[in-house]
């Protein structure tokens, strides 16, 4: 037996992997983050699978449920938002898990912050725009490296997008304008891809009251850069003077 660490994906529980599902569905034990993973994704489960919610749990409850799981022969499946390597908390479980000899997988899933793209359809690496994303946030309870300050990496002026930042959407649009223009586009999407999804957007000049009037407070994908503009280049992959392995130019034009 071993245990499933699953990326349940955004909200959506048509948006979870195939793989996630089966596992789900077999599942004697599912730990759960309840408060932000859509009870939908568990519709599948088995009537008898036994259900717990980390959101109420210590690491230690949640290490404690692990062992006995395995320690009786039972599947046992960890569902975290989006995709667990991604503020997930997954390594401090992996690596107790480890010491204790309990075998695991990783299941990836859909991010927030790839919904939240899909959501208002832009893409993030435009050519001549942004070919870097930069995944972030700010500090909160838990601190940020200094070298990872939101200054600093807005010195880049890539496609950017912050994570559990919204509640500080004020103090974010301050830091954010000391390299982006007051004019650069913003996004604000709050629980990417669920039925009440809900999506803000304007600039760094009128971000923060357009999100405070929203009321969005919480669970919410911040995406910041000229990708969300309508200037670009067209890519060479379709270009028909471009040859690649696959095509060859035109050369008449």
């Amino acid at each position: 037996m071993k245990v499933y660490f699953i990326g349940a994906g955004p909200g959506d529980p048509e948006l979870m992997t195939i793989k996630g599902a089966k596992i789900i569905a077999k599942a004697d034990i599912i730990i759960y983050a309840g408060s932000l993973v859509n009870k939908e994704v568990l519709a599948n489960k088995k009537r008898e699978a036994v259900v717990y919610n980390s959101a109420s749990m210590t690491l230690e409850e949640v290490i404690d449920v692990i062992e006995r799981g395995i320690r009786e022969g039972k599947i046992v499946a960890r569902v975290h938002t989006g995709d667990p390597s991604i503020y997930g908390a997954i390594r401090e479980q992996i690596d107790i898990l480890e010491k204790k000899g309990i075998q695991y997988e990783v299941i990836p899933g859909v991010s927030s912050f790839v919904a939240a793209a899909a959501a208002i359809k832009k893409e993030f690496t435009l050519p001549g725009v942004s070919q870097t994303v930069i995944l972030t946030r700010m500090e909160g309870r838990t601190p940020v490296p200094e070298r990872e300050k939101i200054e600093s990496l807005a010195s880049h002026r890539a496609s950017m997008c912050i994570f559990l930042s919204v509640h500080m959407i004020d103090k974010l649009v301050k830091r954010l304008t000391a390299h982006y223009p007051k004019n650069t586009p913003i996004a604000v999407v709050q629980k990417a891809s669920w039925k009440d999804e809900k999506i803000v957007v304007g600039t760094l000049e009128d971000i923060e009251v357009k999100v405070k009037e929203a009321g969005i407070t919480k669970t919410a994908q911040i995406l910041v850069g000229d990708f969300l503009g309508d200037s670009y280049e067209l890519s060479k992959l379709y270009d028909k003077n471009f040859s690649h392995g696959y095509r060859k130019a035109n050369k008449n034009g």
